[in-house]
């Protein structure tokens, strides 16, 4: 994402350590690719990628001008998961790069999970509709609920030896520990990063306060600055929101994720992350049946 996914990003993930990894927003250019992946702050990035030629085009002329072991993740990243052609197009990703570490999505059901492990993912991204600047559910109806995709997409991929990557709906902490709780190898945060100064995006002051500018992908403000406008065929599947200026992302919110994960392995007794979802259980506190057809 715009805001999130940035080189400055990278950088900071770079310098703090810990398993941090940032994937890489689509549109910066050549040069500035080919800066980023000469220096060894580009160890741990994920270089983004769609499906259309322009993307792999791109990628390949940033292979052709570095050492292209310098490139060992790629993430493969569109709205909708559920296609042949996004299928086919993992395969031949895999096929003409062997060795990579390649990162697809997304999807959110158990039986598209093992699809895509079997088209050649090493790690499935889970998740429709669960962003803070996302409206795909209101836009289209479609959606899953993320604690529930998570727990089933993982579950299935375990099965096969691949590994999951929740996707969006993180607002707190504990909501990152409720994740890799519910079976999640990775976690994939926008809103909690958005706001702070690696976020390479417009500071814009009101009544004395500072915000930041935060905006979905399929967004009107995205689709316009990187494609022109919405196609007339479709609608907006996002938001733009002001967020609170944060700082430097180093200076607290990271301490805080991190802090609050260590301490949720210690309430449940996990010694390490990848024990945590064997300690965790999900209790159902309440649950309320509405009859959408009205009272009888």
């Amino acid at each position: 994402m715009d805001g999130v996914g940035t080189i400055s990003m990278a950088r900071a993930f770079y310098k703090q350590g810990e398993g941090l990894t940032s994937a890489l927003t689509k549109h910066y250019s050549l040069d500035q690719l080919v800066e980023f992946y000469s220096s060894p702050e580009s160890e741990n990035a994920w270089y983004s990628v769609g499906i259309a030629d322009k993307d792999h085009e791109k990628l390949d002329a940033v292979l052709s001008k570095i050492d292209a072991t310098r490139i060992d993740k790629i993430c493969i990243d569109v709205a909708n998961g559920y296609s042949t052609g996004f299928s086919d197009f993992l395969k031949k990703t895999r096929e003409k790069f062997p060795d990579k570490t390649i990162m697809a999505g997304n999807v959110v059901t158990g039986e598209m999970t093992e699809e895509l492990i079997l088209c050649g993912a090493d790690i499935v991204k889970v998740g429709i509709g669960p962003g803070s600047v996302c409206t795909t559910r209101k836009m289209t109806g479609v959606g899953y609920p993320q604690l529930s995709a998570t727990i089933e997409c993982a579950d299935a991929a375990h099965g096969l030896g691949g590994f999951v990557c929740a996707d969006g709906g993180c607002t707190v902490p504990g909501d990152v520990a409720k994740a890799f709780g519910a079976g999640a190898d990775f976690v994939m945060l926008g809103g909690m990063l958005a706001g702070h100064d690696q976020a390479e995006t417009e500071i814009i002051t009101e009544n004395g306060e500072q915000f930041a500018v935060f905006y979905g992908m399929s967004s009107d403000t995205a689709m316009e600055q990187h494609s022109g406008g919405v196609a007339e065929y479709r609608a907006s599947e996002g938001k733009t929101v002001k967020v609170p200026y944060r700082g430097d992302i180093n200076d607290r919110t990271m301490q805080d994720i991190l802090g609050g994960l260590r301490s949720a392995c210690t309430y449940v007794g996990a010694r390490q992350l990848k024990e945590l979802s064997k300690r965790t259980t999900f209790i159902m506190v309440g649950q309320q049946i509405n009859n959408v057809f009205g009272q009888s």
